[in-house]
Formats: C-alpha cells, structure tokens, sequence
C-alpha cells in the first residue's frame, strides 16, 4: 500500500518509524493512517494532518508497541482478529500452515460428513476462524488455556462457526479421539534461551505463547503429537508449525503412528512446518 505522493505529515511521520528502527517505516505510516485514524488509502498524498489522534499512534509505534496492538487488529489470509496485550500476533508464515489445514479441509468437504478440524492452542483464534472462512461446511474446534488469550479468543470466534474450548491441549476433547480428520497447530517452541530479538515480540507477545517447556522448547510440541495421535482418524492430518531450526527434530518426535512425514518451508524458503498421516 504506497500512495504515489507523499504529504508533509506522512513524510515526517516516516521518518519518525525509521529512526526509532521500525522495519517498515512506509507501510506502517501508511497503516496507522488508514487503520488507525481512519483515512482513505486513495486520497494520502493530499489529505490534512490528521491530528493529535494520529501523532499518537505514531509515538506508540514508535516505541515498537507491534503495529497490530497500536490499530487493534491483525490480518491473516482472509480475515482479520482483535488482538493486543495477552495475546499472540498471528505472522505471516503461520498463513502458510493454516493453508494445509485448509487444503485437506477442502479435499474432504464433499464427504457425506463434514470434516472435523482441532486447532489446538488457538491464541487470538486466528487459524481456526480461517479455516472456517475458506471451509465453511467443516466442524472447527479451537482449544485454549490461557484466560487472556482465550478472551481475545471468545471475541473474535463470537458469531463464527468455530466452537472454542477452554483446555489443554494434552488431554482435551476426549469425545472426539479417533474422530478428527485435521489436527492443526501453532504451539509455544522457543527454547528458554533464545530470546527473540525483535522488541514487537520480546516484550509484548504472552511468554507462555512464545516459550516451549524443555531444554529444546519442544514439550508443547511432544504434546501435540501425543494428543493428534489420538485425536485424528487413520489417516488424518497434522500439521505443526516449528523454528526453522527444528524441523528434523520434530520430524524425528513423529513415531510409528505416523507415516507420511514431511517438512515444509515458509514463503520465505525457511522450514516452518510438519505434516504426517495417522497411521491405522
């Protein structure tokens, strides 16, 4: 989104971003405009000042508050969420996971019963809700632990089709063992000593949605598997996100109840996902 002028306001408030280090000092200035004041894209290269309002939103951007916490919402495939303090941001790599999920969804839709999808660990809900925007015949279940999390859940699954579940992901929805044909999820796997370096993440995304239990921050991880082992039909599918630095081991964590083990890149070349078949 990049206007083909540029007004005296947004030029300053550019350069504000870039000195304070912000990655994407354009496109953020631009959004915070749009999103957050409330401007339209097309008229940016000749719209007045916004105002204080503005200025404000910019000071906050400014002191790498994530750009989605300063205009409340995230976008991720087709939709966006509310999110803020307590909850993780959705990334844009997490796009390409949610779309296996998605694509297996879609290849089982024309079944007499509709697929059944388990989003386990659902943060803000996101993966969850986009797979019943671009699936609308599937049964989509979200599970969440945390009470902040789960309230930015409650929020944005509200009206949709997705059914969200207070749990942990290591022991719930019993009734549905042997009856869910996706099991999708995006788990804590940082490993305790590898603080992100970003401020965005470091000092605002929840510690227990970014930090694995473990010397290796798989135990989340080693808990989905479990509980998806259980969870899916013969045949149906995980799919995990990962670091890029762990898709052997994670793939290594898939035993004998697993066959068609696979690795797969972001949209950047970077190893972000796993998928595998429950065996019979």
């Amino acid at each position: 989104m990049t206007s083909q002028a540029t007004s005296g306001w947004l030029t300053r408030a550019v350069a504000v971003l870039a000195e304070a280090g912000v990655p994407s000092p354009r496109v953020d200035a631009e959004l915070l405009a749009v999103d957050g004041a409330g401007l339209r894209r097309e008229t940016l290269a000749t719209a007045a000042d916004p105002g204080p309002d503005f200025w404000a939103l910019v000071r906050r951007r400014a002191q790498r508050e994530p750009l989605q916490h300063v205009v409340g919402r995230a976008w991720f495939r087709r939709i966006s969420v509310a999110v803020g303090p307590g909850v993780f941001v959705p990334r844009p790599e997490t796009e390409v996971v949610a779309g296996a999920a998605i694509e297996e969804a879609a290849r089982l839709r024309h079944r007499a019963s509709p697929p059944v999808v388990v989003d386990l660990g659902t943060g803000s809900g996101v993966i969850a809700l986009a797979v019943a925007d671009e699936v609308p015949v599937a049964r989509v279940h979200a599970v969440e632990l945390h009470a902040q999390a789960l309230s930015w859940a409650r929020h944005n699954c509200q009206g949709s089709a997705v059914r969200l579940h207070r749990g942990d992901l290591r022991d719930c929805l019993p009734w549905l063992d042997g009856c869910v044909d996706v099991v999708v999820s995006n788990p804590p796997y940082i490993p305790p000593d590898g603080v992100p370096v970003d401020p965005e993440v470091r000092d605002h995304d929840p510690a227990p949605a970014l930090y694995g239990s473990g010397s290796d921050g798989l135990g989340e991880v080693r808990a989905v598997v479990a509980r998806a082992e259980r969870l899916l039909t013969e045949g149906g599918l995980l799919v995990l996100e990962h670091a890029e630095r762990q898709s052997d081991a994670v793939l290594g964590l898939l035993g004998p109840g697993w066959r068609e083990r696979r690795g797969h890149r972001d949209l950047a070349g970077r190893p972000r996902f796993v998928t595998a078949r429950r065996s019979g």
